[in-house]
């Protein structure tokens, strides 16, 4: 076969070989060419441009730059916009305008950094309401992403009203304002609760401006303290003290209301101002004596709670709001008074009779020892004259000891009738409070309500005794329990007291008795109707001193009358002896004469 020689065709377009062939000329092509090239945007890598959202599902968002091709965002970018729509217009950041897989490569998170901070600080400066993603909780508050910067949301500017779950907001995009900006440490802070409180200003004039007393209003339980209750009138508050929560005893308005809790109320009264509102719960309610029983009347019994005790006395409600005084003197027949603490504690509930009733003044005392008998009803009967019983030492008194012969009849021991033989200075020193006493009955006082009791009656009186014993110049031996400038008093035998005068103190060697001495003593005075013996320490010495004194003066004397009975013998033997010698003389003259 001959060899063919081929030959190619200069005119031939070897680059439409498999492509579609169109009818253009290559004047049109370059024209064509050139109109696209117009119609795109010329970009480089790392610029912010604006773009325009053409496509959103639930993991990314399109976005078309004007570029040959669109780029794709995430949406969790958009976490603070999550209005966001198609056609809307968003700033971007070209990260790469061509991929390795020719894919366009755009942020916008990094284009809201990269201006963000221009646009903080215009926000601060402007008071522009801006929006931001709450991300997390933090020390003290949240986390907010604003532009793509994190910024600081305090606790305190979250809400008007404290705020006790600060987790309820993370998620969540919000309203803020820009109040603080630290360049140096790149801190910002934001605050929700300004965007409140100037809306809440705006109703606050227009509440106030329409406030009337009288006027009722629907709040919200704000706090809650133990004096009272702040309610939120809508941007305005009041308080509701403890005292206008319940026309009833509440011991913490917990009882009544609880936080965040819808009311109504009604305006008590407020100040010139209008910033210090005074608010009732309770008045929207009828008072509870206007509902009280109308045929309740003084006599009858009623039962109610213990709310209230004093010293003086107990407050009994009886019904929701209504109570009446017991007072202390009322709680028992007795006619020492007593603490009501020892009678009723809170929360009992008790029987009780009305004693008055003033439905205007709502006002009611009530009794519970008219529940009982009068024990002084059958006192004559019970408690006759002469008769002995045991009771029990109440109080004292300087002159003499209440008993207690039983709940509601006293009587009184004077001070006189404690003891035949000691000498009582106070009660005290005889018995103590609570001790049991025996006495018997000396006089009966129903009318007054008096018994006089004594004790020293239930033994004979031993002053019939002593009078035979400590009679006048016996000596006795006794201890001295007390001494002062009028004299001592002495323990004389079978528990019987005596005085001995100062001057009677002196002993012998001229000291005087000190106390707790044991010594004798002579009765120098004894009185059974006083109660009273007069003992003598010096008297003893001084008569030992005065029959000395005496004896030797009898034996000086005997001594003188021997003496003078021996001179007269003596003298009376010399006068015999004489004329006997005369008479001898005169008969031997005689004799002589004679012869």
């Amino acid at each position: 076969m001959a060899e063919q020689t081929l030959t190619g065709n200069a005119d031939f377009d070897w680059s439409s070989i498999g492509k579609k062939q169109d009818n253009y000329t290559t004047e049109e092509k370059d024209r064509f060419d050139e109109l696209y090239g117009k119609s795109l945007n010329t970009i480089t890598d790392l610029q912010i441009i604006e773009g325009k959202v053409v496509a959103k599902n639930n993991r990314e968002v399109v976005v078309n730059i004007g570029y040959k091709s669109d780029g794709v965002v995430p949406l969790s970018e958009f976490r603070y916009n999550p209005d966001l729509k198609i056609g809307d217009t968003i700033e971007v950041f070209v990260e790469t305008a061509e991929d390795a897989n020719g894919q366009l490569v755009l942020s916008h998170k990094k284009a809201r950094a990269g201006k963000s901070w221009d646009r903080v600080n215009a926000a601060l400066n402007t008071d522009e309401i801006i929006k931001g993603f709450v991300k997390c909780r933090t020390k003290g508050g949240l986390i907010v992403d604003v532009f793509g910067i994190e910024a600081f949301l305090p606790g305190s500017q979250i809400d008007v009203k404290p705020i006790r779950d600060y987790d309820i907001y993370v998620g969540k995009t919000m309203e803020f304002k820009v109040v603080k900006i630290n360049n140096e440490f790149k801190n910002v802070v934001v605050s929700h609760k300004a965007l409140i409180e100037a809306e809440i200003e705006s109703q606050k004039r227009d509440i106030i401006s329409k406030l009337e007393k009288g006027q009722v209003l629907e709040g919200t339980v704000k706090n809650i303290t133990s004096y009272g209750v702040f309610i939120d009138l809508g941007g305005v508050d009041g308080l509701i003290h403890i005292t206008d929560l319940s026309w009833g005893r509440i011991n913490h308005p917990e009882e009544i209301v609880k936080l965040d809790e819808k009311i109504q109320v009604v305006i008590l009264e407020f100040d010139d101002d209008k910033k210090r509102i005074a608010l009732g719960l309770k008045q929207l309610t009828k008072h509870p004596w206007e509902a009280l029983n109308s045929e309740l009347k003084i006599g009858d019994k009623v039962k109610g709670k213990v709310v209230v005790i004093n010293d003086y006395g107990a407050f009994i409600e009886i019904a929701q709001g209504v109570e009446g005084l017991v007072h202390v003197s009322e709680m028992s027949w007795s006619q020492h008074l007593r603490s009501a603490q020892e009678f009723v504690k809170v929360g009992d509930e008790i029987d009780a009779q009305i004693l008055t009733l003033d439905r205007e003044e709502r006002k009611m005392s009530l009794g519970m020892k008219q529940l009982t008998p009068d024990p002084w009803n059958m006192i004559m009967e019970k408690y006759s004259k002469g008769s002995k019983h045991t009771g029990t030492v109440r109080n004292f008194t300087n002159f003499g000891v209440f008993v207690e012969l039983e709940e509601g009849v006293d009587g009184l021991v004077h001070i006189s009738d404690l003891s035949w033989s000691k000498k009582i200075k106070h009660p005290s020193e005889f018995c103590k409070v609570g001790e049991k006493m025996d006495v018997t009955v000396l006089e009966i006082d129903g009318e007054n309500r008096r018994l006089s009791l004594g004790h020293k009656q239930l033994e004979e009186n031993p002053w019939d005794v002593f009078e035979t014993v400590f009679t006048i110049d016996s000596v006795h031996k006794a201890t001295v329990i007390t001494v002062n400038d009028k004299g001592a008093t002495v323990g004389l035998p079978y528990g019987v007291e005596g005085f001995c005068p100062a001057r009677h103190l002196a002993k012998a060697d001229g000291t005087s008795a000190k106390a707790e001495e044991v010594i004798d003593f002579k009765v120098i005075e004894f009185s059974k109707d006083a109660k009273r013996i007069v003992v003598s320490h010096a008297r003893l010495h001084e008569e030992v001193k005065e029959e000395a004194r005496k004896v030797e003066k009898s034996t000086k004397k005997a001594d003188f009358e021997d003496s003078k009975k021996a001179v007269k013998k003596v003298k009376d033997n010399q006068e015999k002896t004489t004329l006997g010698d005369i008479s001898a003389l005169s008969d031997l003259k005689e004799k002589m004469d004679k012869k």
